[in-house]
């Protein structure tokens, strides 16, 4: 059976590696990395392999403006089709003194 990448972070289901063997269009998800904004307080949205990013001072109001920036990425059809899930990865980094 040939590999299958379902997404850009996924790894191949039969095989468990990270090869790209076969790629199933259409697109049916993007991702956002989801950091807190230690500056201004709030959150900011990155979207891995898109150039799309986007913030909000609540995390229900990051939600909408992260369907709302997808939603206006996609709208021409230039970026191709538009991803019916978007995942958001919330990273949090904390030092801790010994």
């Amino acid at each position: 059976m040939p590999c299958v990448q379902l997404s850009p972070l996924a790894l191949c289901r039969p095989c468990n590696h990270a090869l790209v063997c076969a790629i199933i269009p259409p697109m049916s998800e993007i991702i956002f990395e989801v950091t807190e904004d230690e500056v201004e307080g709030g959150y900011v949205a990155t979207a891995l392999g898109h150039a799309i990013a986007t913030q909000g001072d609540t995390v229900e109001e990051l939600r909408e403006m992260v369907r709302d920036a997808v939603r206006c990425h996609f709208s021409d059809g230039a970026a191709g089709p538009s991803p019916k899930i978007i995942h958001l990865h919330f990273v949090r980094d904390e030092a801790l003194a010994v």
